[in-house]
C-alpha cells in the first residue's frame, strides 16, 4: 500500500508541481518510506511509498524502459510472478509486484485490470497518446478518489484520499470499484462483471464446503507475499480467528518449505530472481519476517469479550499474541483524528475504526508493516445479526450483494484508512476474487440464518472449517470460537465503548441543536445526536461542499423490522456478554 496523487492535462503543470507536492504530503502517512514524482507533457504523478515487496527496487512512479509509459500504484498484485512470465518480451526495471501493470496495459489496453489478482488503485499515463487510464480493484479494498475543477475542465485529478483534492476540486467522487477510467472516452466503465453483480440473479448452486475451505486457504496463502514483518488482527470473532488460524498454518508451512528448496536445479539467474520475488535471502530463508511464528494483535477495553476470545484463539493456534487495552477517554480523544483519516461521518464506521486506529499505531510501533484482517465475510455470508430478519432467501441475497458492492464506502474504507493512517497495510483474504466469485454464487438458502434448525449466522463458513468428523485433520479453532455468535467489532471491544459515545453525544449536542440541522446537509439529516456530533466534526475538518458527496451513511433495514442503531446488540437474536 502507498499514497498516490495524479494530475492529468494540467495547463500549468510545472508551476503546479510545488502545490502538488504539498498536497501529496497530506497522505505521507500512507507511504513513510520514500517519496517520488515524475512529470511528462502536462501530466504529473506523485507517490508516497510503503515498501512491502521489492524493497530495493520498487520505487514509484515507475517509468517504462522506453520512457513512454508512467505508472503510480497503491496496492499489491499477488499474481505478479505469473504476469511476468506472461510478458517476457517486456524489459523489467524492478522486482516490485506493480510493474507488470505496464506490459499488461500494452497487451490488453483498458482490460488490463481484469488480469490483476490483488488490491489496487492505479493511474497509468501513455505519453505517446497523451492518454491516462485509472482503475480500482473489484470491490474497492484500496481507496481512490477522482476530482475535477470547473475552471480547468480538461484536467482530471486522482488521489488515494479525499484530503488531497478538496481544496482544488469542485467535483469529487469516490472512484467506483471494479471500474476503469479512460481519458480517450472520458468515461468510467465497469471491467469487473461477475454474474453476481446483478442483484436480480438469485444463485441456485448448492454449497461445496470443501471448496469454500480450500479457496479461503489459497486466499490467505497468496496474501503472505511480503518482505517485511507481518501479523494478523485477531478480534476473537469467527472471521479474524479463521484468518489467523490459516495464516499460522501457512507461515509454519512456508518456513519449512523455504528451508528445503533445491536451488541447484535452477540456473543462477532464475534462482536469484525467484528468491527475490518470493522474499527469500541467498540462503533460501524467508525474508518476510525475523519471527518463526505468526504474531497476532488484539485491542479492547479491559475485560472486553473480544480480548478473552482472542487470547483463547492465540493459545490454540500458537501465535505470539499482543494484547492492547485502550480507555474510553483515549478513544474519545482520538475521534477528530479518526474522522480526519477516515473522511467519513458514518456512525458504524467511526465506532469500529477508533479502536482499530489505536491498535494500528501500536502494531506499527512494534515493527510490523502488514497485517491480515477479516473484513468482508459478513457481507458475503450475511453474517450481521440483522440478516436473521430477512423475509426470504432472495431478499437475503439482494442485501448481501448490496453490502458487498458498498464495502468501499464502509468496512473497506475503515480497514484501509485506519491502518494506513500509521503506514500499516491491511490485507483481506475474504475479498479474494476467487473466493468472492465462489461464495457469492452459493444458493442463499444455504446462507440463511435459521435458529430453529441450529443454523446460526455464517453457518456454512463455520461448517467448512469444522473438522469434528475428520480425525486426521488438526482442528482450526476451539469449538466455542468456531461457533461463537457474531460480535460487531465496535461491540466486541467492550460494550461501554458505544455507550460512552452515545452518552457523550447526548451531553455535547443540545436538544435545540439537534432540532435544527444545518441547511447545507440537505436531506442527509442525522437521526441521532451521535450522528449529528460526527457530522459537525466532519464539517469542521472538511468544510468544502464536495467532501460530503463521497460519504455513505449506513442505516439498518427498517423494512425488515431492524432497530435504528446499527450495533449488533440491538438485533433480536443477540446474546449479551458482560464486560469484566
Amino acid at each position: 500500500m502507498c499514497g498516490i496523487f495524479a494530475a492529468y492535462k494540467h495547463p500549468e503543470v510545472n508551476a503546479f508541481k510545488p502545490r502538488a507536492l504539498q498536497l501529496t504530503k497530506r497522505i505521507r502517512h500512507r507511504g513513510p518510506d520514500w517519496s517520488g514524482n515524475v512529470v511528462k507533457n502536462t501530466t504529473l504523478f506523485a507517490h508516497e511509498r510503503l515498501a512491502i515487496v521489492g524493497l530495493d527496487s520498487g520505487a514509484q512512479p515507475i517509468t517504462s524502459p522506453c520512457g513512454n509509459y508512467m505508472l503510480t500504484v497503491n496496492g499489491e498484485i499477488y499474481n505478479h510472478i505469473q504476469l511476468r512470465e506472461e510478458t517476457t518480451d517486456y524489459k523489467y526495471k524492478t522486482l516490485g509486484d506493480c510493474e507488470p501493470i505496464i506490459p499488461m496495459y500494452l497487451k490488453y489496453d483498458v482490460d488490463a485490470p481484469n488480469h490483476l489478482d490483488g488490491m489496487f488503485a492505479f493511474v497509468l499515463y501513455d505519453s505517446q497518446k497523451d492518454r491516462v487510464i485509472a482503475a480500482r480493484d473489484p470491490v474497492g479494498i484500496t481507496t481512490l478518489y477522482m476530482g475535477r475543477n470547473s475552471k480547468t475542465p480538461k484536467t482530471v485529478y486522482f488521489a488515494s484520499e479525499l484530503k488531497c483534492l478538496v481544496d482544488d476540486c469542485d467535483s469529487i467522487i469516490a472512484f467506483p470499484p471494479g471500474h476503469v477510467y479512460d481519458s480517450e472516452t472520458d468515461k468510467i466503465e465497469r471491467y469487473f462483471k461477475p454474474n453476481w453483480i446483478d442483484e436480480s440473479i438469485i444463485p441456485t448452486t448448492p454449497v461445496d464446503l470443501k471448496q469454500v475451505r480450500e479457496t479461503l486457504e489459497r486466499a490467505v496463502r497468496k496474501r503472505l507475499m511480503a518482505e517485511v514483518p507481518y501479523g494478523v488482527l485477531l478480534s476473537g470473532g469467527l472471521d479474524s480467528s479463521l484468518i489467523a488460524s490459516i495464516a499460522a498454518r501457512e507461515t509454519e508451512k512456508v518456513m519449512d518449505e523455504t528451508n528445503t528448496i533445491d536451488y541447484e536445479k535452477q540456473s543462477d539467474d532464475a534462482a536469484d530472481a525467484s528468491k527475490k520475488l518470493t522474499g527469500l535471502d541467498d540462503s533460501g530463508n524467508l525474508q518476510t519476517q525475523s519471527w518463526s511464528k505468526l504474531h497476532s494483535f488484539a485491542i479492547g477495553l479491559p475485560g472486553a469479550p473480544d480480548l478473552k476470545a482472542a487470547r483463547k484463539v492465540a493459545n490454540f493456534i500458537g501465535s505470539i499474541h499482543h494484547e492492547h487495552n485502550f480507555t474510553i477517554q483515549e478513544g474519545l480523544d482520538a475521534l477528530d483524528d479518526v474522522i480526519y483519516h477516515l473522511e467519513t461521518y458514518d456512525v458504524t464506521t467511526i465506532r469500529a475504526s477508533t479502536p482499530m486506529f489505536l491498535l494500528s499505531r501500536k502494531i506499527k510501533a512494534q515493527g510490523v508493516k502488514m497485517v491480515l484482517s477479516g473484513e468482508g465475510s459478513d457481507e458475503i455470508f450475511g453474517g450481521y445479526l440483522y440478516f436473521a430478519q430477512a423475509p426470504s432467501a432472495a431478499e437475503f441475497h439482494v442485501e448481501s450483494v448490496k453490502r458487498v458492492k458498498n464495502l468501499h464506502l464502509a468496512d473497506n474504507l475503515r480497514a484501509n484508512k485506519s491502518t494506513m493512517a500509521w503506514g500499516l497495510e491491511a490485507r483481506v483474504p475474504f475479498l479474494d476474487r476467487d473466493f468472492l466469485n465462489l461464495c457469492m454464487n452459493i444458493d442463499p438458502n444455504d446462507k440463511m440464518i435459521k435458529p430453529k434448525e441450529g443454523k446460526i449466522e455464517k453457518y456454512l463458513l463455520r461448517k467448512a472449517f469444522d473438522t469434528s468428523d475428520e480425525p486426521d485433520v488438526k482442528p482450526y479453532l476451539p469449538e466455542e470460537i468456531l461457533w461463537r455468535q457474531k460480535e460487531q467489532f465496535s461491540d466486541g471491544v467492550g460494550y461501554s465503548w458505544i455507550d460512552s459515545l452515545k452518552d457523550t453525544a447526548e451531553r455535547v449536542i443540545s436538544d435545540e441543536m439537534f432540532a435544527n440541522p444545518k441547511d447545507h446537509w440537505g436531506s442527509d439529516i442525522p437521526t441521532t445526536k451521535e450522528a449529528y456530533w460526527y457530522r459537525l466534526k466532519f464539517d469542521a475538518l472538511f468544510p468544502q461542499k464536495t467532501a460530503a458527496d463521497t460519504v455513505m451513511r449506513w442505516i439498518p433495514k427498517a423494512d425488515w423490522g431492524c432497530a435504528e442503531d446499527p450495533s449488533g446488540r440491538y438485533a433480536k437474536i443477540h446474546e449479551q456478554h458482560i464486560d469484566g
